[in-house]
Parts: C-alpha cells; structure tokens; sequence
C-alpha cells in the first residue's frame, strides 16, 4: 500500500512536471513551481528526484518511451513489407516526436551544452533506433527488396543523421506543418533508392 502510494507521488510530480516544463521551460520552471502545482511537499521531489535535471529526464525518457511504445508495433509487423515498415517508421517517429516539447527543448541550439545531462538518454535512444531500422533493413535485403553495397548498420546510422538534421528546422523552426506532405515523399525516395 505504501509502495503504491510512493508511485502515485512520483507519477504526480513527473505528470505537473512535464506540463510545467512543456509550458515553460526547463530554465524557467523551479522546483518550488512544480511542488505546489502537485501539492506536494519540496522535499517529496528530492525524494524521488537528486534534481531538477533528474525529474527533466525522467519527463524526457517518458516521452521517448512513448516514442518507442508508437515505433515498435512497426518494427515487430510481419505482415508490411520493409519498405512500407520503413517508411511508416520514419514518418511515425517524425509524428509522434512533434509532440515531445521537453524534449524539443533539448535542441535548441546554445542550451545544447547545458543539456549535457541528458546525453545518456540521447544516446540511448539512438541505440535503440539503431537496433530497429538495422532490423528492417535487413529484412528489406533477405526478402529482396533491398539492394544495398553498404553495411545495413552504417546505413541506419546515416538515417539517424537524417532524421536528427531535420528537428531542428521542423520542431524548433515551427515548420513541420510546412513540410509534413513533402517529408513522406522524401521518405518513399530513400526507399526506393535501395530498392
């Protein structure tokens, strides 16, 4: 019973969190903000949280996990063919990140270096793309869609690089609406050349 109640706390306070931060900013909201919010005491935060940049990543890393929870279902579709995985894949990914404004915040050219902290979870994340868009270019080339003279790994690298280089102007820039029709039709061209 007590556990439980500990998880709610914890589950309040990152829940008033990431609105707070997704409203404000990570420099502009403060602990004391985010304990009043969730009528919690500041030192139930400290409890859960070292610091105001531990609670951010842990709103960052629910963000992600909601990333992932949209990007596996495509992974793990053994009826799409690699090419239509990939391309879903990569437009969801694009989607579902629009709504990650903590983790918007992360790009901002300048705060870049002040978001150090969050590097593991950057670099996680990237692993994790690594792992999936590996996989379904391999499949692509066993079942013969694709036709690739470049290690399957080094190719999900230079998506990776791709789709990083485009949140800056599409989450920051504000132009994702702009450019939301024409990204797929990036997105089938990429294909198509290793096809």
């Amino acid at each position: 019973m007590v556990k439980i109640r500990i998880n709610e706390t914890r589950d309040k306070i990152v829940s008033v969190a990431d609105r707070l931060f997704g409203r404000f900013g990570f420099q502009k909201t403060s602990m004391d903000e985010i304990a009043k919010i969730a009528r919690k005491a500041k030192g139930s935060l400290y409890y859960h949280f070292s610091s105001k940049e531990d609670l951010f990543k842990e709103v960052v890393q629910n963000e992600i996990g909601d990333v992932k929870l949209q990007l596996s279902p495509i992974v793990n579709d053994e009826e799409s063919s690699a090419e239509k995985k990939l391309v879903k894949y990569l437009m969801t990914r694009m989607d579902t990140l629009q709504n990650c404004t903590n983790y918007h915040e992360t790009l901002i050219p300048g705060d870049i270096d002040h978001f150090e902290f969050m590097n593991d979870v950057r670099n996680d994340f990237d692993e994790w793309e690594k792992f999936r868009l590996t996989k379904i270019i391999n499949e692509g080339v066993e079942q013969g869609e694709f036709h690739i003279e470049v290690d399957a790994e080094v190719l999900s690298d230079v998506f990776i690089m791709i789709l990083k280089g485009l949140e800056i102007p599409l989450y920051i820039q504000g132009k994702y609406e702009q450019y939301l029709p024409h990204i797929e039709g990036m997105t089938k061209m990429l294909t198509k050349g290793m096809s």
